[in-house]
C-alpha cells in the first residue's frame, strides 16, 4: 500500500497535538489559578515530518500500510519540568486522565541510556473526533527537566549531523554534559523551595502591580489625571524594592480613590 494523502494521514496527528497541547497547558493554568505550584511549566508538540517518518520506518523494517500501528511517536508531546521530582507528579496526572489510555511507559530518568540520554516516556492511545468518525492515533510524551531538554536538544543537533556515528572524544563529552546537567537538576532540587518561595513572591508582587495599574487607568478614565499621576509616581517608587505590604498599601488607597470619584 502506498500513502497518496500525506496531508489527510497526518491530519488526526495535527488534531491530536493541538488537543494535548491546550489540555496539558490547562493544567497548568488551573494549577496557578488557584496558586498552587504548577509540575508542568511548559509544554510543546510536533507531529513527525515524512521524511523522519520514513527514514525511521526504513530503519526497522515497517511497511508503509503499518505506520500508524507501528510508529508509536508520530505525533509527539514534550513535556518540561523545573525540577526531577516534577516528572513523577505529571506521570501520575497522566495516568490519572480517562481521555487516553497508557500503553507503556519507559523510564529513562532512572533507567538513564549509556550516552547520558534522560527523560520519561508514555506511549498512549488517544481517540480524535474526526468528521468522518473517531480515529484511535499513538501518541508519544516525553517528560523532562529543563535542563534535561537542554542535552537532549543538543545531542539530537549532533547525531544529525554525524549521521549517529558520533566521534568518541564528542561521545565522551556528551556523556560528561549529561552528567553535569543531572548533577544540576539535583542541586535544584536541594534548594526547590526557597526558589518556590521566590516564585510566589514574585507572581503575588506582580498582580498587586497589575491590579494597582488597573485602577489607575480607572482614574485616567474618570478624568482625575492628576490623581492617576500621583499614584503612577508612588509605583514607581516601589516597583524595583518595594514591600508586599508596601505595595498592598498602595492598591488599598488608589481602590478607594477610584471608589470615591464613581460613587
Amino acid at each position: 500500500m502506498v500513502i497518496h494523502d500525506w496531508k489527510s494521514f497526518f491530519m488526526p496527528y495535527e488534531q491530536a497535538v493541538d488537543e494535548l497541547k491546550v489540555k496539558l497547558r490547562s493544567i497548568r493554568k488551573e494549577y496557578r489559578k488557584k496558586n498552587e505550584y504548577s509540575p508542568i511549566e511548559f509544554v510543546t508538540g510536533r507531529v513527525k515530518e515524512i521524511s523522519s517518518l520514513l527514514e525511521k520506518a526504513n530503519k526497522f523494517g515497517i511497511p508503509v500500510n503499518r505506520l500508524q500501528y507501528e510508529i508509536e511517536d508520530i505525533a509527539g508531546i514534550r513535556i518540561m519540568c523545573q525540577f526531577v521530582d516534577d516528572i513523577d507528579k505529571v506521570v501520575e496526572i497522566i495516568r490519572c486522565r480517562k481521555d487516553m489510555q497508557i500503553l507503556y511507559e519507559k523510564d529513562y530518568v532512572s533507567g538513564v541510556k549509556e550516552s547520558g540520554y534522560r527523560s520519561y516516556h508514555i506511549i498512549i492511545k488517544y481517540p480524535v473526533n474526526m468528521a468522518e468518525g473517531q480515529k484511535d492515533i499513538l501518541a508519544e510524551f516525553q517528560i523532562r527537566t529543563l535542563a534535561m531538554n537542554f542535552w537532549a536538544t543538543i545531542e539530537h543537533s549532533l547525531n544529525y549531523k554525524y549521521k549517529k556515528q558520533l566521534p568518541d572524544m564528542v561521545r565522551e563529552k556528551l556523556k560528561k554534559a549529561a552528567d553535569a546537567a543531572f548533577e544540576l537538576d539535583e542541586l535544584m532540587l536541594d534548594i526547590k523551595d526557597e526558589i518556590k518561595d521566590a516564585q510566589k513572591l514574585f507572581e503575588i508582587k506582580s498582580d498587586i502591580i497589575t491590579n494597582i495599574m488597573h485602577n489607575i487607568l480607572s482614574l485616567r478614565s474618570l478624568g482625575k489625571n492628576a490623581e492617576a499621576s500621583r499614584f503612577e509616581g508612588s509605583l514607581n517608587k516601589l516597583v524595583e524594592d518595594g514591600e508586599i505590604n508596601e505595595l498592598n498599601n498602595l492598591l488599598i488607597l488608589v481602590k478607594k480613590e477610584v471608589n470615591r470619584y464613581k460613587d
